[in-house]
């Protein structure tokens, strides 16, 4: 197998296309458009249907890198989406009212695709926000049966949205970073 496909997800705002255009060697294809609910409180445009970004890696493999939606309205893309996948990447907002509300939402969501592949967490914006800790994650991705790679994430940096990817592809075979 040559090519990969990786799919971000979390709410609103958490930094899945900023993540994507760090690290996708492509210009990204984006389907932003206009806020017209409560999405423009946290940011003028938003994603509708998927971003799409490339990163290519050593010996003609390519990892494709799609993301989601982050509104539940636009939750029919979740599935689409998810078909061929070999993995997820959750990022969550750490200044958001309840991140953990958020996690065990995208986790219930997407727990069919969870349990056939891997999941890796990302949690953005904790520059801007201490609280809650990564430990408390920890935690309550235990309570939900899960113990996936975790970090602090820059959606802005190359380097962090790597690091969740590289840790996402050796949770799934050690081989595939190769």
């Amino acid at each position: 197998m040559s090519n990969y496909k990786i799919i971000f997800t979390g709410p609103v705002g958490a930094g899945k296309s900023t993540a994507i255009g760090s690290i996708s060697d492509i210009p990204v294809v984006a389907t932003d458009e206009q806020a017209s609910d409560m999405t423009r409180g946290r940011k003028p445009k938003t994603t509708v249907a998927m971003d799409y970004g490339m990163m290519k890696l050593g010996n003609g493999k390519a990892i494709h890198l799609y993301g989601t939606p982050g509104q539940e309205r636009f939750d029919f893309m979740w599935d689409i989406l998810t078909h061929g996948g070999i993995g997820l990447i959750l990022l969550l907002d750490n200044t958001r009212a309840d991140p953990f509300q958020d996690m065990r939402f995208f986790v219930e969501a997407f727990q069919e695709f969870i349990d056939h592949n891997k999941i890796a967490v990302g949690v953005t914006q904790m520059d801007i926000m201490r609280t809650p800790p990564l430990e408390a994650y920890h935690g309550e991705l235990q309570k939900l049966g899960l113990n996936p790679p975790l970090f602090e994430v820059d959606a802005r940096q190359r380097e962090d949205v790597s690091r969740l990817i590289e840790a996402l592809l050796y949770s799934l075979d050690p081989w595939l970073g190769e």
